[in-house]
């Protein structure tokens, strides 16, 4: 598998060209078992790309250190010339993007190349990634396991050297986890820190931009072309972390649970140090959204009621979650009013330590099995999401790797996170964090 700063420094030096590089991603996105993992791919504008792209190399003028570099995005961003699906069949016969979406204009200035548009669990709203109109992903690592969502079509494109880059949106855990049950590296930034959300939303309050590859490397050489200018918050830290007493740390399946604690012991070897310690505000929070709902439910709710009393085709699993947060925006009022000052006493609780927990707590059922039974469908969604959900809620930039493979079959991955606004300690973070478990 090659990484993106593999490609770059092949590009720079000479060894291939953008255009080779940009026709094997083609190939493979067209390739009929990834099928499901893309929902457009837009063979002619890569070309076209990436021939501008050696045209710039040529004369000196590369306009980034990843000029030439293949790139997929999440079905909500617009992409000029495409339809923009929300993974929905609802959308299928829009109209196509006029223009492209911001972020979109600001990579492809930066000359990046778009191959194409990746699925996702319907207009983003679950953690599984199962998809009824386009086909679900294959997990990459097991056959039998949902990919993850709601960036599944991104996560799997990475995972199977399809592309070294790709770009999903983040709201619940919708990076972090299908990244963790992909075995990649999945970053969901800082709300804003690449600048105004213009892709289709699904809680406007906790969307946010995420970032799938295989190494923290390639994540950071991403940041760099698109965060903004200035020295940001660049600290060189000693190695801290904290895990989180009670349920994020404890209540873990067994093989979950001696993968961490194997992570833990390395990176204490390795000189890191590693507290267990209760984070008031994680409980706080955590209890909060138990008792009065979601803000993505709520939001999520506000955004679609419509589609509940229209002939328009929504998935059965889809049409259950509106209907479950059908009273939420009535109870919300609480969760709302809390979050600035639970997002401060959270900065406050980590202090200079990065967070320290399992990704997801459970190896869900095969696809084929949530598929069977509503009930646990519902509940796999609900558990898969429960440790990245809150985190959002408290403003949290995640990133998370994958535990070492000690055993074959599903990963889960280790969940760094720090406050918002903190991502260039985050990133710096989890560079050492994978150089000692690599």
């Amino acid at each position: 598998m090659t990484t993106a700063t593999a490609m770059a420094q092949a590009l720079a030096s000479g060894e291939t060209t953008s255009a080779q590089l940009v026709a094997a991603a083609v190939d493979r996105a067209r390739q009929p078992d990834s099928a499901a993992v893309m929902i457009t791919v837009t063979g002619d504008r890569a070309r076209y790309q990436a021939e501008a792209c050696d045209r710039r190399a040529l004369r000196g003028t590369r306009r980034s250190g990843l000029d030439g570099v293949p790139i997929v995005w999440k079905d909500v961003f617009d992409v000029q010339g495409t339809v923009t699906t929300c993974g929905s069949a609802s959308h299928l016969h829009d109209e196509p993007a006029a223009v492209d979406s911001h972020l979109v204009r600001r990579v492809h200035d930066s000359g990046l190349v778009t191959i194409g548009k990746t699925n996702l669990s319907e207009f983003a709203f679950s953690g599984l990634g199962i998809n009824l109109c386009f086909g679900t992903p294959v997990n990459p690592v097991d056959p039998e396991l949902i990919p993850g969502g709601s960036s599944s079509g991104s996560a799997v494109a990475v995972a199977r050297g399809i592309v070294p880059l790709a770009v999903g949106t983040d709201t619940s855990g919708s990076v972090r986890v299908p990244a963790a049950l992909c075995g990649i590296v999945g970053y969901r930034a800082s709300p804003g820190r690449y600048g105004p959300h213009d892709f289709a939303p699904l809680s406007a309050t906790l969307d946010s931009v995420g970032v799938f590859a295989t190494t923290v490397e390639d994540l950071a050489a991403l940041d760099r072309v698109l965060a903004p200018t200035g020295p940001g918050r660049i600290r060189r830290l000693p190695p801290r972390f904290v895990v989180p007493a009670g349920e994020w740390s404890e209540d873990v399946a067994a093989e979950i649970s001696d993968e961490f604690d194997r992570a833990v012991a390395e990176l204490r070897a390795a000189g890191a140090d590693v507290q267990i310690r209760h984070l008031p505000a994680l409980s706080n929070a955590q209890n909060l959204m138990d008792d009065n709902g979601t803000i993505v439910g709520a939001e999520a709710f506000r955004l679609h009621r419509h589609r509940l009393d229209s002939t328009m085709p929504i998935e059965p699993a889809t049409r259950r979650r509106l209907e479950n947060n059908t009273h939420t925006s009535d109870s919300i009022g609480p969760v709302y009013a809390a979050m600035s000052a639970l997002r401060a006493e959270f900065a406050a609780d980590l202090g200079d330590a990065t967070l320290l927990c399992p990704t997801v707590r459970r190896i869900p059922r095969s696809a084929a099995d949530l598929q069977s039974d509503p009930n646990w469908y519902d509940n796999a969604n609900t558990a898969v999401l429960r440790t990245t959900m809150v985190l959002s809620y408290l403003g949290s930039c995640g990133i998370t790797l994958p535990t070492p493979a000690v055993r074959p079959g599903p990963r889960t991955g280790i969940l760094l996170s720090r406050p918002s606004d903190d991502d260039i300690t985050l990133l710096n973070c989890a560079a050492w964090v994978q150089r000692v478990m690599a």
